[in-house]
């Protein structure tokens, strides 16, 4: 069977799900972001906020601490390996802007619609709630619903 999450991806929204709370939007809720499944078996994704402040200068390793932290901040970045078993993808982290998870298998239970996917967190407890964290794409080139 064909490996239906081959291709790009453009994000239409990250969500998080906590029990008792509003729904959130970790990186705004217009966040921009590209995932994309090579047939190889590798794997990248980039979400950032729309609206992160600038850093000034030509040096993206330079500038303020401050300013550069702050625009780091509003964004999140992977690339690893990947391996589809039935409606469950996991992602198998080489590394990431979050050094705490390169090395990590991320599981990610997923729904595909035609050219709309959308992967899922397993729950977890944080800050003494469950929560659950929503990422939904469209197939890179699809029209807007």
């Amino acid at each position: 069977m064909a490996n239906p999450l081959i291709g790009s991806w453009t994000l239409t929204g990250w969500s998080r799900h906590a029990d008792g709370l509003p729904v959130a939007y970790p990186l705004g809720p217009d966040a921009v972001g590209l995932l994309v499944y090579a047939p190889d078996g590798r794997m990248a994704v980039q979400m950032a906020s729309a609206h992160r402040a600038t850093i000034g200068g030509t040096d993206p390793l330079g500038g303020p601490e401050a300013a550069r932290a702050a625009a780091y901040a509003g964004c999140l970045a992977y690339f690893g390996t990947y391996a589809v078993e039935g409606t469950t993808v996991t992602h198998k982290i080489a590394a990431f802007l979050f050094p705490d998870w390169t090395g990590e298998a991320q599981v990610r239970p997923f729904t595909l619609d035609g050219d709309r996917l959308v992967l899922r967190t397993p729950p977890a407890m944080v800050d003494g709630r469950t929560t659950v964290n929503e990422m939904a794409w469209r197939r890179a080139g699809a029209p807007a619903a």
